[in-house]
């Protein structure tokens, strides 16, 4: 099963807010007009509320929408509620997103077929959160998750099965951009190919669709044709795990700028210096350190904008604020072509534990880990705007802001 919390963020504050019920609910920065709407209910979408859309045209398509400002520690805190539901059904759960989740119930339908088990998470779902959820059902992954994304959304019961049984009836006639993974680049190929269904790729021999892939695509398409061929067909061996995270590679953060503060070298600095600390800061919370320093920034001249991405390699790995602040600053410095920078962006690759490090002649590095790790632990007891950088304090800084944020959004 694939299954989907109907605009979470919004169901989360309407079952907060009682009186909301039958009103249009959006969320979204209520003192931002220029901001976006990250989720809306049915009944603001009746009215052509649309998400990533505005907040002040959406007001203008609706007059009396209610937008409330994102509660993002709610809406983590209410996501693992709902995952715990899911784990009293089969320990076999898998979160894809906030609001969607992987379960394979093969080994649970002794509680009735997958519909009954469906009704059951969504009844169960309902009552503790308030969360009315969608379910696809399928034989794979990628068949629960098509499932719910172009069938059991559309539902009254929010459930749809798709398997054997129905896939050349129900799926393969939908449009080849409702199929999962297929944006519009891959559509307009697609369609440049004859290709205009699901379908019409499921019923290509694997063979023809490859040349085609290759004669629009160039020769190392090869491995996407089969993967779309796959899909189409709803093959997927996939299974669904309870982990979420393989092998660490890399500790990033980057931030949206507005351009027109930051056309100066000082001020930009400011925020690459506190991307730098909260890079590091998680490096060390993870137990890593890196080799590898990358930046990578969007300018403007206000009517392009031109992006660029750099990277170099330390003499030793580490996770020391001031060490991968020099690299990144050095690396900038070069690469900035001097216009507004609308993006910024810090990566430290090639990780190592943390567990030895190098010593040097000239800096005292233990002392120096010391000092960072009881930063670090003020931060997680206090707050993360319990101790910081005097620059911070500065107009051009964002770390207070984000102190008060999770993903650049409000707790």
């Amino acid at each position: 099963m694939l299954i989907d919390g109907q605009s979470f963020y919004a169901s989360v504050e309407k079952a907060a807010h009682p009186e909301y019920r039958d009103k249009p609910v959006a969320v979204g920065d209520p003192e931002r007009r220029s901001g976006i709407i990250l989720a809306a209910c049915p009944v603001a979408k009746a009215r052509g509320v649309t998400t990533a859309e505005r907040v002040g045209e959406a007001i203008a398509k609706c007059p009396d929408l209610i937008v409330v400002r994102p509660r993002m520690q709610t809406y983590i805190t209410i996501s693992l509620l709902i995952t715990e539901i899911y784990e009293s059904f089969t320990d076999l759960v898998e979160p894809y997103s906030i609001d969607e989740q992987f379960l394979d119930v093969t080994g649970s339908l002794s509680r009735g077929d997958a519909g009954d088990l469906a009704h059951q998470i969504q009844t169960k779902v309902l009552l503790s959160t308030g969360v009315w959820s969608r379910v696809g059902v399928g034989p794979s992954k990628i068949l629960a998750k098509m499932a719910t994304d172009n069938f059991a959304k559309k539902r009254p019961d929010g459930i749809f099965k798709l398997g054997k049984g129905n896939l050349e009836s129900d799926l393969w006639p939908l449009p080849v951009h409702q199929m999962f993974m297929v944006g519009n680049r891959m559509t307009h190929h697609f369609r440049r190919m004859g290709l205009q269904t699901i379908g019409d790729i499921a019923r290509t021999d694997l063979g023809e669709f490859k040349r085609k892939m290759r004669r629009e695509m160039g020769k190392q398409s090869d491995i996407q044709a089969e993967y779309y061929w796959q899909t189409a067909r709803g093959i997927d061996p996939s299974p669904v795990v309870a982990s979420v995270r393989g092998a660490l590679k890399s500790v990033s953060h980057g931030k949206a700028l507005r351009a027109s503060l930051y056309r100066k070298l000082a001020d930009i600095e400011v925020v690459l210096l506190e991307l730098v600390i909260e890079v590091c800061r998680r490096a060390r919370r993870l137990g890593k350190q890196g080799r590898v320093v990358a930046v990578g920034a969007a300018e403007t001249d206000g009517e392009r904008t031109f992006s660029f991405g750099r990277q170099t390699t330390l003499p030793h790995a580490t996770s020391l604020t001031h060490e991968v602040a020099a690299a990144a600053r050095k690396l900038f410095a070069e690469h900035w072509r001097g216009m507004a920078i609308s993006r910024l962006f810090i990566s430290l690759t090639q990780l190592s534990d943390d567990d030895a490090y190098q010593l040097t002649l000239f800096e005292d590095r233990a002392l120096l880990y010391d000092l960072e790790r009881a930063t670090d632990s003020i931060k997680d007891r206090f707050g993360d705007a319990a101790i910081m950088r005097a620059s911070s304090l500065l107009e051009s800084g964002v770390a207070r802001e984000r102190a008060a944020q999770i993903g650049g959004h409000y707790r």
